[in-house]
């Protein structure tokens, strides 16, 4: 009788060692394909564990100490399997994702250009930047996704967006673009370091700014600070700067697609950064190529793009024209608590404009009659950025180049007595000659547009 129990013994042990070994065969198979080494910690702890539950079950047939310690050594290993299970599903979500967001396509395209800046992340990575994206590291958020602070390994500060939705039609060209957007080099541009495709939704990061952006300092707990015309126009020009590279200069050209004060961000010296490219597409190629979700901020859309869904270099030219008279006015683009014809800040300035009351919605603390005559002068920039029409409206190279004047002008007050020099200053193509005139007892700007030398100067 004890003879046959120890044959049966034996039998079942060899049984088992067959099944052990086919576990080794699987965990080596599985873990060849997704491209690991031969065992990882948590695969070998599966190993050990069930190997030791068998030795010990089986060596201590009779002793029912051993065959308790063998019991518990083989439910902890069956715990480690289903972690392992679990961990290799995620893995495998997590390749699905990376391969949609064209991953292995972004990856032929780094190796083929040396020297290029840019990383794909890690989720863990970022989770341990952010520690887990804790609600405390959070620097803004909106429409298209919540921005957090975070550190590298390095230290490195960073800027980590986590993007609410994508486009259906941008998944599998998304890794590529964002190639694209991480060769962009301009100061006036906030650079994107890197993302991360194994998400349902990529996350993007960019370098980090120190300073807060535009729209807190006009409407935050800056509010009582008093910003002079010359600051406001210098970051009106920056931003229009980086606006013009993208539409004009990029290769291919990139349009932002949501132009907002909260996404234009200033360094220690105030000087504009444009930011948050989660809308930004690549300017189309042909027609097929222009319908796009409608993406963007309330207050900031251009009513044509809403009404055609086809995103243009001119709907960032509204948004900024909305950007001006948040500048002009320190009001905010959208006021739900406003009266109805009050809520848009763009339809009250139009308004304003048509029944000759713009001063009635400039900002007290640069509306004087020594700044007037730049104050309408930017005021009829903004006017035309904010034609219903995109045909109508001024290119971003049009603008930049209108506020790069006023900007000279207004920083080079010496030169208002002086037409030559003045001319000088501002290039032969165009002038603007700006006289004080005494009457009444105040001074007035008379400005007068002068033709350049070719035109008989």
């Amino acid at each position: 009788m004890m003879s046959w129990m120890l044959c049966k013994n034996h039998a079942c042990l060899m049984q088992d060692l067959v099944s052990f070994s086919f576990l080794i065969y699987s965990l080596a198979t599985s873990s060849f394909i997704l491209g690991g080494s031969l065992f990882n910690a948590m695969d070998t702890i599966l190993v050990i564990g069930l190997g030791l539950a068998l030795l010990v079950i089986h060596t201590s047939f009779y002793d029912c100490v051993g065959t308790s310690v063998g019991l518990v050594i083989l439910v902890i290993t069956i715990t480690c399997a289903c972690l392992i299970h679990d961990r290799r599903k995620l893995q495998h979500i997590k390749n699905h994702y990376f391969r949609r967001h064209g991953g292995l396509l972004l990856y032929e395209e780094m190796k083929s250009k040396q020297g290029l800046a840019f990383k794909i992340f890690s989720e863990e990575e970022l989770q341990q930047a952010t520690n887990k994206f804790d609600e405390h590291q959070v620097l803004g958020q909106g429409g298209n996704g919540i921005v957090y602070k975070g550190h590298l390994k390095d230290n490195l500060e960073v800027a980590v967006k986590r993007c609410m939705t994508i486009d259906e039609q941008k998944k599998k060209e998304f890794g590529k673009e964002m190639l694209i957007l991480s060769q962009i080099n301009h100061k006036n541009i906030v650079k994107l370091l890197g993302c991360c495709l194994e998400v349902e939704v990529p996350i993007l990061v960019y370098e980090f700014i120190p300073n807060d952006t535009l729209y807190h300092l006009i409407h935050g707990n800056y509010n009582g600070w008093h910003i002079p015309l010359v600051t406001r126009l210098r970051i009106a020009h920056e931003s229009a700067e980086a606006l013009a590279y993208l539409h004009s200069c990029a290769s291919p050209p990139i349009l932002h697609g949501d132009v907002k004060s909260s996404n234009i961000l200033l360094d220690s010296n105030l000087s504009a950064k444009v930011s948050d490219f989660g809308a930004s597409i690549l300017a189309p190629t042909d027609e097929t190529q222009f319908v796009t979700l409608v993406q963007g901020t309330c207050g900031y859309l251009d009513p044509e793009y809403m009404q055609t869904c086809q995103l243009t270099d001119k709907s960032d030219v509204y948004s900024f024209g909305v950007v001006l008279l948040e500048l002009l006015t320190r009001k905010k683009p959208f006021n739900l608590d406003a009266l109805e014809h009050e809520k848009s800040l763009s339809m009250r300035f139009l308004s304003a404009m048509k029944e000759n009351k713009l001063s009635d919605l400039l900002d007290d603390q640069i509306k004087n009659n020594e700044n007037m005559g730049f104050l309408e002068e930017i005021a009829e920039l903004a006017r035309q950025c904010l034609e219903m029409s995109g045909v109508d409206r001024s290119s971003m190279k049009e603008v930049r180049d209108k506020l790069d004047r006023l900007r000279k002008v207004i920083e080079h007050p010496w030169t208002h007595d002086n037409p030559e020099e003045l001319e000088s200053l501002l290039g032969e193509s165009s002038c603007v000659v700006i006289s004080e005139v005494e009457s009444t007892g105040n001074f007035s700007i008379e400005r007068k547009v002068v033709k350049g030398l070719e035109s008989g100067r």
